[in-house]
């Protein structure tokens, strides 16, 4: 089982309000601000585990090898579970200037594997004598919604769960979803091994526990959905509440005095 970490300070995909999400060099910007590193996972079509949060090369931030922008009616032909991983590692995505985040660093950046991040992050760790990083990791679900199968979920989550325990870093992981489906699985298989973390965007926390048929190590709602309440309710469950995604340091203050086990934030640095 994962270690509990007093108050849980998270880089949300790496912290992206200051560096390009999901990069490497996000996650170790994170590390160098004393935070967990948040993340997510897709398939690309070739079964390669990548870290990205978009089902495709987004047109927001990415642009080709040659320079030129993607646009937005790029994407439907650029969904990352059609391409191969070599195909996907030609695109940039750290050097267009991001139009919600104008602080985050512009740097030569791709697509990485996960097994390749966590290489390198843990490496870079161990390099700087940080203390040994700690992940929170989304498993995603396809888009359309048809291709989120049973099949598919037991397969991601099987071919994540290899990497992480060849890896060694079960006892420092929580897996996330807003997806029961997935988490069903985790508990099921690596309930001993790894935390689980259940997303949610709206409900209340008794209808949406009852999506599940296990009690979560965690509950991750939209930080407006919080109140003294609902933190109570988690707590005696015992339940720890970690809300999403917290961008001002006046409303990561007003969640630390509700006494929110955690926060995730596009800005580490404010914490």
């Amino acid at each position: 089982m994962a270690q509990t970490q007093s108050f849980d300070k998270q880089a949300h995909r790496g912290g992206r309000g200051l560096m390009p999400e999901n990069t490497l060099a996000a996650m170790k910007n994170a590390l160098d601000l004393g935070t967990t590193v948040e993340l997510d996972l897709y398939f690309s079509k070739d079964q390669q585990i990548i870290v990205s949060h978009d089902a495709y090369i987004s047109s927001v931030f990415a642009q080709d090898a040659k320079g030129r922008a993607v646009k937005k009616e790029d994407e439907a032909r650029l969904k990352l579970n059609r391409l191969n991983y070599r195909e996907i590692k030609q695109y940039d995505v750290g050097l267009r200037p991001h139009p919600e985040f104008p602080q985050q660093k512009k740097i030569a950046a791709y697509i990485p594997l996960f097994a390749e991040l966590i290489d390198s992050v843990e490496a870079y760790a161990k390099a700087k004598a940080l203390p040994a990083p700690h992940y929170n990791i989304e498993a995603k679900v396809p888009s359309p919604a048809k291709e989120a199968t049973n099949a598919f979920r037991e397969n991601f989550i099987k071919a994540m769960m290899k990497i992480i325990l060849k890896k060694g870093i079960q006892a420092r992981v929580m897996i996330q979803s807003f997806d029961p489906g997935m988490l069903e699985i985790v508990h099921r298989d690596y309930a001993k091994q790894v935390e689980t973390s259940y997303l949610v965007s709206r409900g209340d926390l008794t209808s949406n526990l009852q999506k599940l048929s296990f009690v979560p190590d965690i509950y991750s709602p939209y930080y407006p959905l919080v109140t003294p309440e609902l933190v109570k309710q988690c707590h005696e469950q015992h339940i720890r509440i970690i809300p999403w995604t917290v961008n001002t340091k006046a409303a990561i203050e007003k969640l630390r005095a509700m006494d929110v086990d955690g926060i995730i934030s596009d800005y580490p640095n404010l914490f």
